[in-house]
């Protein structure tokens, strides 16, 4: 099977797990008691205003109906209109996508600049006190949760130490840029970062410790191979051999946990973002739920899930392009 049929295969994969999560978002709707008509209609609101709301929303035709226009629309990029929020659901979303993409980069970023070096380090040192320090690390940072480490990091280091900012970003990652560009002010970027700081750390935490056991495990594996010791026999430095040679090799499961975890990221920051105020699809689906904001909170679901579906279809082509031999499985 050549790389192009792989990707074309793993591609329609990916488009029936699309409609699998569109076909879930839409049932739960139904499964879900109450209904959107108790929080758009008036709390005096008789029978026949509530069956006009109801047929305004075209709750009162027949389910396959329902999903076969909600599937159609959802094919133009309709994702239904938000009755509570008086705005096309589709628009609220794509307002909001960006500060979540932020968010999992700059914890993606965070957990790539501490977890490699920690792993390398535990792994070149074992059973030594850096080993200890770093396998120690990643217990504690697996066995953290999210919503605890940001609340914490909110009271020591920006209600204690009044180091950082705690609520939601004044500016986005864009806006900050073009400031930066067209009127060389970096006040809109360092506004982002000193904003994206906490929010980072606290999602990215625990993809850091899984990345140092990772790293740890695959440099132990390669630093044992015939090949690192024919290396080290031609004399090449050590830090030649471990970087260049075994980190190298390591690299490939590490690449396709660090896609994968990415598309968590983005469908993971709910309770991250919630404790920070943080203006991404996280708090947009917390408050669509609270006032079942139904078009919101499926719309939101279905852009994490085809989020997730990209980003899986990518690291395949990347791992791929770094392993051919995956094609031929």
């Amino acid at each position: 099977m050549s790389q192009y049929q792989f990707l074309i295969r793993r591609g329609l994969q990916g488009l029936l797990v699309v409609w699998g999560v569109i076909t879930v978002v839409f049932l739960l709707r139904f499964m879900t008691p109450g209904s959107p008509v108790d929080f758009i209609a008036p709390i005096d609101a008789g029978p026949e205003l509530r069956a006009r709301i109801a047929r305004n929303l075209g709750l009162d035709q027949p389910i396959y109906t329902q999903y076969g226009q909600y599937l159609a629309g959802i094919l133009q990029g309709d994702m239904g209109y938000s009755y509570i929020r008086g705005r096309p659901a589709s628009e609220i979303i794509a307002l909001r996508i960006p500060a979540t993409i932020e968010l999992a980069v700059a914890a993606t970023v965070v957990a790539i600049a501490f977890s490699i070096p920690l792993g390398v380090l535990s792994a070149t040192r074992r059973h030594q006190p850096a080993d200890y320090a770093a396998t120690g690390f990643s217990l504690v940072g697996i066995s953290t949760p999210n919503f605890w480490l940001g609340i914490m990091l909110i009271m020591i280091v920006s209600v204690g130490l009044g180091l950082l900012p705690t609520s939601q970003r004044p500016i986005g990652l864009v806006a900050a840029l073009e400031m930066l560009v067209f009127q060389l002010d970096t006040l809109g970027i360092r506004a982002w970062i000193t904003h994206m700081i906490l929010p980072a750390i606290t999602l990215g935490t625990y993809f850091t410790a899984m990345i140092v056991r990772l790293t740890r495990s695959g440099m132990l594996d390669e630093l044992g191979q015939p090949y690192v010791e024919a290396a080290r026999a031609k004399g090449l430095p050590e830090t030649l051999v471990t970087y260049k040679h075994a980190l190298r090799n390591t690299m490939i499961p590490i690449i396709t946990v660090l896609g994968l975890q990415l598309g968590t990221l983005i469908g993971g920051a709910v309770i991250t973002e919630f404790v920070f105020n943080w203006p991404g699809l996280g708090t947009l689906i917390i408050d669509a739920i609270t006032v079942r904001d139904w078009p919101i909170i499926q719309g939101a679901l279905i852009v994490i899930g085809v989020g997730f579906v990209v980003i899986n279809i990518a690291v395949d082509a990347l791992y791929a392009r770094l392993n051919p031999r995956v094609t031929l499985e």
